[in-house]
């Protein structure tokens, strides 16, 4: 009798651990094919989703600004995710050789290939444009435009350079920090708001940001306006 009561008050644990145990061996047999993807797979990778608030300005001024800032930006973007992706390439290609000669040869040619392609159409640029520029080809690199030109060509090229640039009112060693530049931010929020429209192709930044702090901060000065 004791027997038969024990066997009454655990059976419905046995039971449900053999249902548990069925199920999860069915889950286990359960694969996905992903279209153009010849290889099935139990999982997926989804790409990292970044959720935007509606962004709200002090004044009207400041949103004339934003505008104005997302025009330049959009134009100016390109030129930063080609050097970064040249500069990557050279970096592998440079790794590839072991002659110094080699190297010297290699990085030269990039050194051409790079002032041929942007000279023209850098000229174009107004100022804040060229800062701008400046900027995101940091954001992009995580290496300011003037250790850049020291690394490649020299540091007393790097030197005239940006003295040539502080006249125009541009610095080559201006860098991309959302947090602490509300313009930055904006660039920021323009970009991301472009990478989800694909009206720009997506690039992330080298750097260590986080995009939600710098939000947080500079919406919170709309409160402190209000008051």
């Amino acid at each position: 009798m004791k027997i038969v009561l024990y066997i009454l008050l655990f059976s419905p644990f046995f039971v449900w651990s053999q249902i548990n145990e069925i199920e999860q061996d069915s889950l286990q047999n359960i694969y996905i094919k992903v279209e153009g993807d010849s290889i099935f797979k139990n999982s997926i990778n989804l790409d990292e989703v970044f959720l935007l608030n509606k962004i709200e300005f002090t004044d009207r001024k400041e949103h004339i600004q934003y505008i104005i800032l997302r025009r330049k930006t959009m134009k100016v973007y390109p030129y930063a995710k080609m050097a970064s992706e040249r500069l990557q390439e050279l970096k592998l290609r440079l790794d590839k050789l072991d002659r110094n000669s080699d190297k010297k040869r290699y990085t030269k040619q990039v050194q051409h290939y790079l002032e041929d392609e942007f000279t023209a159409e850098l000229k174009k640029l107004t100022r804040t444009e060229g800062q701008i520029l400046v900027k995101l080809i940091h954001r992009q690199t995580g290496i300011t435009t003037f250790d850049l030109i020291k690394n490649l060509r020299s540091g007393w090229r790097a030197f005239w350079f940006n003295n040539t640039a502080r006249l125009f009112d541009i610095s080559l060693k201006e860098e991309f920090d959302p947090i602490a530049s509300k313009e930055d931010y904006f660039i920021e929020d323009i970009l991301q708001r472009c990478f989800l429209n694909n009206r720009l192709e997506r690039q992330n930044s080298v750097l260590d940001f986080d995009f939600y702090e710098a939000e947080h901060k500079w919406s919170g000065r709309l409160k402190h306006i209000k008051k």
